[in-house]
């Protein structure tokens, strides 16, 4: 049978983002065998604004919306059919006639330490140099060790493992979930326990958009969906959502799933410069993992105060 059109699959371009899409290829193709005919699936690459920017946060740019918006417009338009997306750089409104029908299982959500001869972030020289883009890694690490000095490091993976590794950085973090998937975990120094760094919302977890009224591409995205990752992300970007979070707000959150009933939920926000941090959880039933995340946001906003969210 010839599968005409093919399916076309709509990612970025860094090599992360390309294991990303063929780990979905490679689901697609499992799932349903028709799809192993050549040309029956293809891969398109779309260069997004994010990609052009590696010396300033993206809190300065535009958000980390810029690392869809370009391939969400080729969606709407009907030049891909289907979208690979890191989860954590979704943001929590989705263009209208959009959405996300597919939660792949997810990948070990925690940070990894990328350091040169150091196993964990305690055992660091005073004053260490440490490369992030992030301001929820920034301000738990100033949390933990206000003496750091923290810098800017964006580019791709290999980018910031080389930089530590020419001594330009003492240290970075970086999302063991994509180590992982590049086949990386050699260059990891620790896993940090989210006690230590709690992760950003959907960190680890692949997501798949589509049009909403495209039936042919949601019947194929259908069985690759991981129910139990699926519960763990809505939790935690309806949290985020709550929050009316970005990238100008140190927002972390975790959610569990325990005998696969229970929903175990951690959540916090910070000062950019680790002054201050605000946690809260939650536990209940998986089925009211919604409310339990609206309400952690309420207490989170009363601890903060207005002035927190308007820093």
């Amino acid at each position: 049978m010839t599968i005409c059109p093919p399916l076309r699959i709509g990612t970025r371009g860094s090599p992360l983002a390309l294991a990303q899409a063929t780990e979905v290829f490679t689901r697609l193709v499992t799932a349903h065998g028709e799809l192993a005919e050549a040309g029956a699936l293809e891969t398109r690459i779309i260069e997004t604004s994010g990609d052009h920017f590696f010396d300033r946060n993206l809190a300065d740019i535009g958000g980390k919306g810029l690392f869809t918006k370009e391939i969400e417009e080729a969606l709407i338009s009907g030049t891909i059919d289907i979208a690979v997306h890191s989860m954590k750089d979704v943001p929590t409104q989705l263009p209208t006639g959009l959405e996300i029908p597919c939660i792949l299982p997810r990948e070990d959500p925690r940070d990894a330490l990328i350091a040169n001869g150091f196993d964990s972030v305690q055992a660091l020289p005073r004053g260490a140099r440490i490369g992030t883009a992030s301001l929820r890694r920034r301000a738990q690490l100033l949390y933990l060790r206000p003496d750091f000095r923290i810098d800017i490091l964006r580019g791709n993976v290999a980018t910031r493992l080389r930089k530590v590794s020419e001594g330009k950085f003492d240290a970075t973090l970086l999302a063991a979930a994509g180590l992982k998937r590049l086949n990386s975990t050699k260059n990891i120094s620790a896993l940090l326990a989210p006690e230590d760094m709690l992760p950003a919302p959907a960190q680890g977890a692949i997501g798949i958009q589509c049009r909403a009224d495209d039936e042919r591409s949601r019947g194929y995205l259908e069985p690759l969906t991981h129910d139990e990752s699926a519960t763990r992300i809505a939790a935690e970007r309806t949290l985020l959502a709550a929050l009316d979070g970005s990238c100008r707000m140190p927002i972390a959150a975790l959610a569990e799933l325990r005998d696969g009933r229970q929903l175990y939920l951690r959540a916090l926000i910070a000062k950019p410069d680790g002054t201050v941090i605000h946690r809260t959880e939650r536990q209940g039933a998986a089925n009211d993992s919604d409310a339990m995340a609206r309400d952690a946001s309420l207490e989170l906003r009363a601890a903060g105060g207005s002035n927190f969210f308007d820093d």
